[in-house]
């Protein structure tokens, strides 16, 4: 009993204590009494991402549940957690495990990260949720205000926010060195998978997966391996397509550096779709208004192997695989790669500029997660938390499908979306509703 009473102790404190957050100063602090106290940790999907998710929570403390609707995956698991109790349906889960979880993990397709993210948060449990924070732009903003509301750590999995790189060329951008910055350009060679393709034939489900908790909040269909266990990104129902799946990690730095909030409009061309499979290939241009310490200014992004911004922006450079690229009137900033994991100023010298560091536990994904862990049991506020940082940075992004969804006809450019952030409306065109908040089905809330 004495120890029962210690984990409700620590999850109450550190619950009060997850209402600082981090601004541009810094994180700010509430220290916890219970710094010292093992956590317990539960995941919702053990493989794929969910595998290194599961892993590096473990190192931080005690796996004590773990959720999967794959038999299979969830048995493989198990041998690495055998302590841990085994769940097909992340409901059932939180509902039987009470107070014995402090924070879940979230690594499912898209679809599902927010009904599972609300559930736990709204049981007082911090949460890890894998990127893109969710589906659409409704949950993402409802997702932050829970978070708020119930005074919960919060992450989502853009791993590359906890790299001092990453952090160093924000700060860079933040200290105005490149002068008024007109253009951002984002490229990456995603999607991997099919997209911009007919529904496949249906097939038999296999005897180790639980179709119906896989659709989960999506509409019924049946079953094809496009869909599961990966090609489901490239699927309206389930995944974000390109933009969702890479976007969380190459627009983070420009992001951070040029608070890339609340877009006033949106418009892509595409190579053709039929609005149930993603396009294979888009190319959106957001743009933001001036703010209180910048001006307004444009963002094009670019996916599909080799569909990538004029080589000429960058000054006689090679212009990588996918990255990033800020263009000032003093100089450019270019990160080449997904993760900000490096960056070279081009036409002028590196400023010196101050930023804080992340946990160092041995690579990207170990940073983030310790940074996670750190919060929890500081009280203070992950860089990539919910309400301040990742959910307005899922917001932009998910904005950009809305651009896709009304450009079907290849090479045509779609009409342009003008977007309300404050009331999360479109206010040029109408039967986006159901984009920007898709309902959910029985058995599924937010």
């Amino acid at each position: 009993m004495p120890g029962r009473t210690s984990r409700r102790r620590f999850l109450q404190t550190s619950a009060a204590a997850g209402v600082g957050f981090w601004v541009a100063g810094g994180l700010r602090a509430r220290a916890s009494n219970s710094a010292n106290e093992q956590i317990q940790f539960a995941s919702v999907g053990v493989d794929g991402k969910g595998r290194s998710d599961s892993r590096n929570a473990s190192r931080h403390g005690a796996m004590v549940g773990i959720c999967d609707v794959d038999s299979n995956k969830l048995k493989a698991a198990a041998a690495l957690y055998p302590d841990a109790r085994q769940f097909a349906d992340f409901r059932e889960m939180l509902d039987a495990m009470g107070d014995k979880i402090d924070a879940v993990t979230v690594s499912t397709p898209d679809h599902n990260h927010a009904a599972a993210a609300a559930m736990a948060m709204k049981k007082g449990k911090h949460v890890y949720c894998q990127k893109p924070m969710t589906h659409s732009i409704y949950e993402a903003r409802r997702l932050g205000e829970i978070a708020r509301e119930k005074g919960v750590i919060s992450q989502m999995g853009n791993q590359g926010t906890s790299l001092d790189s990453l952090r160093e060329a924000a700060a860079v951008l933040r200290s105005g060195a490149l002068g008024a910055v007109s253009e951002v350009h984002i490229w990456t060679n995603r999607p991997i998978w099919k997209q911009g393709i007919d529904r496949p034939e249906p097939a038999e489900v296999p005897d180790f997966l639980n179709w119906d908790l896989w659709i989960g909040t999506a509409p019924m269909r049946p079953y094809t391996t496009l869909y599961h266990p990966f090609s489901w990104r490239g699927w309206w129902d389930f995944g974000t397509g390109a933009l969702g799946d890479m976007a969380c990690h190459t627009v983070n730095l420009p992001f951070m550096g040029l608070d890339l909030r609340d877009p006033t409009s949106v418009q892509a061309v595409t190579s053709g779709h039929n609005r149930d499979s993603y396009p294979q290939r888009s190319t959106i241009e957001f743009e933001f208004p001036a703010n209180d310490w910048r001006g307004a200014l444009k963002m094009v992004w670019y996916d599909d192997k080799g569909n990538q911004p004029p080589a000429e922006l960058l000054d006689g450079k090679k212009v990588p695989q996918t990255g990033s690229l800020v263009i000032g009137e003093k100089g450019k900033l270019l990160s080449p790669g997904d993760y900000g994991g490096s960056f070279e100023l081009i036409g002028l010298e590196k400023p010196k500029v101050e930023w804080k560091s992340a946990p160092d536990a041995g690579g990207t994904d170990e940073n983030h997660m310790a940074e996670f862990a750190q919060c929890i049991k500081s009280g203070e506020q992950a860089r990539s938390n919910f309400p301040d940082y990742a959910g307005p940075l899922t917001e932009t992004i998910l904005l950009g499908n809305l651009a896709v969804w009304v450009a079907p006809e290849a090479g045509v450019k779609g009409q342009k979306v003008e977007w309300d952030a404050k009331t999360m409306t479109v206010k040029n065109i109408e039967g986006l509703e159901k984009i920007v908040k898709p309902p959910y089905r029985e058995g599924y809330t937010l």
